[in-house]
Parts: C-alpha cells; sequence; structure tokens
C-alpha cells in the first residue's frame, strides 16, 4: 500500500501523474472502462506499469516507472496500492467501488456543473488547468458533436455539492477574456428541455400562420378569379323536355360562345352555363340567329345572366363540381393496377403455396464496436500501441480518460 502521501512536497509532474492514474482507478472511470475491468480481473486487482504507460495521458506525463512510484506515494488519497516489486498498482481494497444505483447517478449529478465559454480548440489539459484552482473536480466531460468536434462546453464533476455550489455561485466566472455560463446539470437540462417546449410551440404557431396565410392566399385567389368570371355565367330555366341535355346547349351556341363548363342534369328544370368570355354577347349573338327566340327542343326558356352574389355562388358550385370530376379521373386510372400495370387477375396467378417450418433469420450482420475505455486503451485485440487522442471514448460508454464525450 502507499506510504502515508506527502502531498505537499509533490512536483506538478508527480500530481498530474498521481490524479491522472486515481482518475484510471476512480469512481468515474474504472466501472465503465472494460479493458481496464479485464486487466483487473486477471491479477487480483493488480496491473501492471507496463501496461498503464501505455494510456495515452499517462504516456505524454511519463513513462519513468520510478516517477509513477514515487507519486503514488506520496498521494494522501490512500485509493491506490504498490506491489512489492514496485512494478504493479491496483485499487485498493478498503476503496471499494459504490453500487451505481439510481441514488449513486442523482448524487453525481447533484454535484455536476455545466459551463460553456470555452474556444473550440481548446484542450482538456487546458480546462482541467483553469479548473485546478476553482474545487476539487473528479471528471471532466468534453461534450462534442457527433462528428467528434469539440462544442465549447463541458460537464464537471465536484467532490461534493457545497464545491460545487460554490463554482456556480461565483460571479463572473471567467476563461482567458471569455464570460463563461455556468449552471448545475440539472439546470441546464431543465432550459434546454424548456427552449425545446418554445421552439415546439413557436415552429407549431408559425407553421399554423403559415397555413393561414395560403389559405387567405387561396381564398383572395379563388375571389379574384370569381371577380374574373364575372358576366361569363348564363343560367337558364323553364320547362325543360326530360329529354334535353349538354349536347343540346352546344349545338343552341355553337358558333356564338366557347362554353367552359355546363352544370345541368338530363331531366332538369334548370342549368347554368360557363362561358369562356361574357355570357350576354354569347346570348345576345345565338338570340339574333334565331330571329330572337332561343328555344330548346322547342321549348320556351328564360335565359339570364348572372352577376353579384348569385354568379359568385354558381361559380363555387361549378368549381365544386371541376374538382370532383377530376378527383373520379384521377381514382378511375388507378382502379384494378396492380404492381407493374397489371390488374386483379394478373396477381392471382402469382399466388405461391409455402409449406414446412416456419424459419425466423437472425440478421447475419449485428453491430460491433470496439469500445475504447476512458484509459485510451482499445480492446485487447485491437488495442495498437500509438494512436492519437485515445482518451476519447466509445459514444455509448459515455466516458472520458478525465474527460468524456458527448452525451447529447
Amino acid at each position: 500500500m502507499a506510504e502515508n502521501g506527502d502531498s505537499e512536497n509533490m512536483s506538478d509532474l508527480e500530481r498530474k501523474v498521481c490524479q491522472q492514474i486515481e482518475y484510471y482507478f476512480g469512481d468515474h472511470n474504472l466501472p465503465r472502462d472494460k479493458f481496464l475491468q479485464e486487466k483487473i480481473k486477471l491479477d487480483d486487482g493488480w496491473v501492471t506499469l507496463e501496461t498503464l504507460i501505455k494510456f495515452n495521458r499517462l504516456n505524454r506525463l511519463t513513462k519513468d516507472f520510478d516517477v509513477i512510484v514515487g507519486a503514488l506515494k506520496k498521494s494522501t488519497t490512500e485509493l491506490m496500492e504498490i506491489s512489492e516489486d514496485k512494478a504493479k498498482v491496483r485499487r485498493s481494497p478498503n476503496k471499494p467501488l459504490p453500487e451505481v444505483t439510481e441514488q449513486y447517478k442523482n448524487a453525481v449529478k447533484s454535484r455536476s456543473v455545466y459551463i460553456k465559454g470555452f474556444p473550440l480548440d481548446a484542450t482538456l489539459d487546458d480546462i482541467k488547468e483553469w479548473l485546478d484552482c476553482k474545487g476539487k473536480v473528479e471528471n471532466i466531460q468534453m461534450r462534442k458533436t457527433i462528428q467528434k468536434a469539440f462544442k465549447g462546453s463541458v460537464f464537471a464533476v465536484f467532490d461534493s455539492v457545497e464545491s460545487a455550489k460554490q463554482f456556480v455561485e461565483t460571479p463572473n466566472q471567467k476563461y482567458k477574456d471569455t464570460e463563461l455560463i455556468v449552471l448545475f446539470r440539472d439546470d441546464y437540462f431543465a432550459k434546454k428541455n424548456d427552449e425545446k417546449k418554445r421552439n415546439r410551440l413557436e415552429a407549431k404557431a408559425k407553421a399554423k400562420q403559415e397555413k393561414e396565410e395560403k389559405q387567405k392566399q387561396a381564398e383572395d385567389a379563388e375571389m379574384k378569379s370569381l371577380e374574373e368570371k364575372q358576366g361569363c355565367l348564363l343560367k337558364f330555366f323553364g320547362d325543360l323536355e326530360d329529354q334535353t341535355c349538354r349536347e343540346d346547349l352546344h349545338a343552341v351556341f355553337s358558333g356564338h360562345g366557347e362554353i367552359k363548363w355546363i352544370d345541368f342534369v338530363r331531366g332538369a328544370k334548370e342549368g347554368i352555363i360557363l362561358f369562356k368570355s361574357s355570357a350576354k354577347d354569347a346570348l345576345d349573338k345565338a338570340q339574333a340567329a334565331n330571329d330572337g327566340s332561343l328555344e330548346l327542343r322547342g321549348r320556351e326558356v328564360t335565359w339570364e345572366v348572372l352577376e353579384g352574389d348569385a354568379a359568385r355562388e354558381a361559380l363555387k358550385k361549378i368549381m365544386e363540381g371541376q374538382q370532383e370530376l377530376l378527383n373520379k379521373k384521377k381514382g378511375k386510372g388507378r382502379k384494378g393496377k396492380g404492381k407493374g400495370g397489371k390488374g386483379p387477375q394478373g396477381t392471382q396467378d402469382r399466388k405461391v403455396k409455402f409449406q414446412g417450418k416456419k424459419t425466423k433469420f437472425e440478421s447475419e450482420d449485428e453491430e460491433e464496436g470496439e469500445d475504447e475505455s476512458a484509459t485510451g486503451a482499445a480492446s485487447p485485440k485491437k488495442r495498437p500501441l500509438e494512436e492519437a487522442e485515445k482518451e476519447e471514448p466509445a459514444r455509448k460508454q459515455l466516458k472520458t480518460e478525465n474527460g468524456a464525450g458527448d452525451t447529447e
């Protein structure tokens, strides 16, 4: 076991080495570090220094076993033990890992702080150095985008609620010349949820407004269309013969006016004609061509050019009838059509009767991911000796080498 500490005589290098190794075996990292967990199972918790110096952050500090052992001997936390041959270290059995319960998770959250405003090129070491004088920090989680670019914000877990509260309540926190946003983690997420809720409501209100504007534009366009067609409607009524049909109307006005639509059914006693241009001109020409008397199948008919509200209502009815006919034509074009344009008869020929026991097939391409530990170590089979920034975690593990990736 490490001797009684002498932290006052620690050099800056020894302090950093000690902090790094204690982080590897600490409450935050060890439960999530699969690589390190596998190692400690092999030898009653012991891990060789030869293995540890392959972890990137420690490797950048020192590869000297004497420096590592000397640093751990000066530690006052009593977290680590050193083997008699000074070649291995382990977490002290007297310091068992806490049980990761909901209560424990909530306790960690209660002393976790959100800090935003760091430059995007800031490193974990830069942020650690800045936080060193702000209180004892157990873990720093650098928040990153999907592309693994630093967002400029971190979650820092302090050693107690009191130290976290003191940090949060310190006014005008700055990193260099940049003022920082500092909130408790729970307050940050509550604020984010409120923003999302507000954004959803604003988006919903905007969509409603846009829909109303489009509807108004459509109504304005319809009214404009109706106004443009004023004077193009001709109503007819009388004791019409039951066999009177649209063809009779086309025949009467042939050469006198172009008919766009006729709202009339056989057997009815009245109807409306929509001309492309002036209904009065078409009526006058047709009457003039028939000595002033315009009949249908020898029956007298009253003709009336519609205007104002009567014309608008008639036009709406005609437009609805046009749309209904268009919808019917579309539906008729699809009726009876199957894949490849074949009718229902073709589908009968494709029926196949299957026999035998049903078999459930599992996906042959199951997801596999290399779980990189917070120590910067990859899985034992694939772990290269040199990789850049091994401390970035697998996103699912939410762990880091004194700093994790984004959890959002």
